[in-house]
């Protein structure tokens, strides 16, 4: 298999990471969706990432389409979210407030770095979308007495959480004041602990139109 994109990505981070800990074995291309848009085309036309591109040549992409594929993959016993019932539900909805805070961070930062001078309606919505997102975790995490926010070990929703806040962190210094998400911040400051994400892990740097 091959993934492509940069680990400075919370999407293609929680790729990486549930590839390493399924024991699944990928190359590597940090390619950017600016500088290296020409040779990240040939797999996706959309010039996004992650794209994973698989064993046969099927490319895919959004990183929620890539995980159902590796779960159905290392089956219902190993797979990181439960098979059916309520928490799989609760999972999925964790997952978006998180994969739609990383979303809208993205936007925000885009806001910023690439236009002359950032719409502030805009802006105060994003940053809005953001805070509710955080809330809404902030309050699941903190309704828990589990190591991890579906039991015993690690899933697919405390790896969104951590790479998404991380994210938010790095790439928007001093937009969000996280201290004010407890709970949330120790969780994944927890998942950021382990060796996994330790090993996955690129300083964030925002690559410009024109640049490598």
């Amino acid at each position: 298999m091959m993934l492509i994109g940069q680990y400075d990505s919370p999407f293609v981070r929680r790729v990486a990471i549930a590839l390493r800990l399924y024991a699944i074995p990928y190359e590597h291309k940090p390619w950017s969706t600016f500088g290296d848009a020409a040779t990240i085309a040939a797999y996706n036309p959309l010039i996004r990432v992650p794209t994973l591109v698989f064993d046969d040549g099927v490319a895919l992409m959004d990183s929620f389409a890539i995980l159902e594929t590796l779960d159905e993959r290392v089956g219902p016993e190993r797979a990181m979210i439960a098979a059916s019932g309520p928490d799989r539900r609760e999972a999925f909805r964790l997952i978006a407030l998180a994969a739609g805070a990383a979303d809208k961070a993205v936007s925000l930062l885009y806001e910023r770095a690439l236009r002359g001078e950032a719409l502030e309606m805009w802006v105060d919505r994003c940053r809005t979308q953001v805070c509710g997102a955080l809330d809404a975790l902030e309050s699941a995490r903190a309704a828990r007495t589990t190591p991890w926010l579906f039991g015993e070990t690690i899933g697919h929703a405390d790896i969104i959480l951590a790479t998404m806040l991380r994210f938010v962190r790095e790439a928007l210094p001093g937009a969000f004041d996280l201290a004010a998400w407890p709970a949330i911040s120790a969780h994944a400051a927890k998942c950021e602990a382990l060796p996994v994400f330790q090993e996955i892990s690129q300083p964030y740097h925002l690559v410009k139109p024109g640049e490598g």
